[in-house]
């Protein structure tokens, strides 16, 4: 509906103006110049009008990864993943805002709903899948020790729900990479990286190269 656009719209604006801190649905209903009761029959709540934005951004990521992965469908293992993480990278860059709002601090007193989790693991499972294809293509040598006890560190039941046909001995490995990935997109967005990496496009690259290898690609 139309009305949710702009509803949505306005509390983007107010997010990368404010911050999440200063969402409200009075703060909206003043933007768009309505009185706060014309937004209850959309939100009823602040945290229902975030949940929402939250899902729209893990599910526009999600569907720019998606889209990355299947152009690169005939590539090699190494190269999809290189060409999906830098899709997620681009997403960033280009969403610094709503990129926060999902992998930035967490919001005061605000619990996200279970039902986000399908949304958010739209890219994980992108590398999942890059991770079994090239597991059945060409068996990446095993260290059976790593599959060892984890189910003692690892939620392991949700895991085999995201890393689908992912052997568990590279669980560690992947979600090393899954880390390494966005904790290089915060510190590159937050700037952390001011004074230590004069050219992050380079950098990124051979943070991607060592994660292939990490990952077998």
């Amino acid at each position: 509906m139309a009305q949710i656009a702009t509803i949505k719209k306005v509390s983007r604006t107010l997010i990368a103006t404010k911050g999440v801190s200063g969402l409200s649905l009075r703060e909206v209903a003043r933007e768009m110049g309505v009185v706060s009761s014309a937004l209850y029959r959309y939100f009823a709540t602040r945290d229902d009008l975030l949940t929402a934005l939250i899902f729209d951004a893990y599910n526009d990521l999600g569907a720019s990864v998606e889209r990355a992965d299947a152009k690169a469908s005939s590539e090699s293992a190494g190269e999809r993943f290189r060409i999906t993480a830098r899709a997620v990278r681009r997403w960033a860059r280009r969403h610094p805002h709503e990129y926060g709002l999902i992998y930035g601090t967490p919001v005061p007193n605000y619990v996200a709903p279970v039902s986000t989790i399908e949304a958010a693991t739209r890219v994980p499972r992108v590398l999942s899948k890059i991770l079994s294809d090239a597991q059945e293509a060409h068996p990446f040598p095993l260290n059976v020790d790593a599959a060892r006890d984890v189910d003692q560190f690892l939620e392991v039941e949700a895991l085999e729900e995201v890393l689908v046909d992912v052997p568990r001995e590279m669980y560690v490995r992947a979600l090393m990479a899954w880390n390494m990935i966005f904790g290089f997109l915060s510190f590159e967005l937050y700037g952390h990286y001011v004074g230590s990496v004069k050219n992050a496009n380079v950098m990124f690259e051979k943070v991607l190269d060592e994660l292939a290898g990490l990952l077998g690609l």
